[in-house]
């Protein structure tokens, strides 16, 4: 067995810019803002937790699953892209933002931070065609392993780490926050929805 080091860096690199760890980081803010230290150091964790699941799900039987589904992955844009677009839309009014009882007891590593926030359509689509790609070799399949672990990795230190701005930001900052990344949120969610029409498109 081989370990394919190109491989691994090529999916490594591919999967931060899909799933975009500095990004993350204002959503992550926004929404454990004002809970408690110890709630916001479990979110840091769950969240990567619960992408690595899904994406390891997804990797391993991820092409079966959509086949037996007779899903496409125009689909499962168009479907993260209308969650987020929610999650969204409660950031930008100041519902869901961490502020009222109802938004207490959701856990945000979940929905929207673990998915589709992390492992969204397009990581868990590029996941399916490099794992397509391995065609069964170890050293390919444990190099596309190893990146997958990487990168969540990588998300957990940036939101662990990025629990120390809240002090700085204050309540104002964080409700701020809450907006800006209310906008990001809904554009991310406009360019999953505009994406998963064009797929149904060009394969229609």
């Amino acid at each position: 067995m081989s370990f394919d080091t190109t491989l691994y860096l090529t999916v490594l690199i591919t999967l931060f810019v899909i799933m975009d760890p500095p990004g993350a980081i204002p959503v992550f803010l926004s929404l454990v803002g004002r809970k408690s230290k110890e709630e916001r150091n479990r979110a840091a964790w769950q969240a990567p937790a619960v992408s690595l699941t899904v994406i390891s799900v997804f990797a391993i039987g991820g092409q079966a699953i959509l086949n037996y589904l007779h899903i496409g992955i125009p689909a499962l844009q168009g479907a993260g892209g209308l969650l987020l677009l929610i999650i969204a839309l409660s950031l930008l009014t100041g519902r869901g933002a961490g502020g009222g009882s109802e938004a207490e007891d959701v856990n945000v590593a979940l929905v929207p931070l673990g998915t589709p926030l992390m492992a969204g359509p397009g990581a868990i689509a590029a996941v399916i065609v490099y794992v397509s790609q391995a065609d069964g070799h170890t050293g390919s399949l444990v190099a596309v392993a190893l990146a997958i672990v990487t990168i969540h990795l990588v998300f957990f230190l940036v939101l662990r780490f990025s629990t120390v701005l809240i002090r700085i930001l204050g309540e104002g900052g964080i409700t701020l926050l809450a907006r800006i990344a209310g906008l990001l949120l809904a554009a991310i969610a406009v360019q999953l929805i505009a994406d998963s029409v064009r797929g149904f498109i060009t394969g229609g």
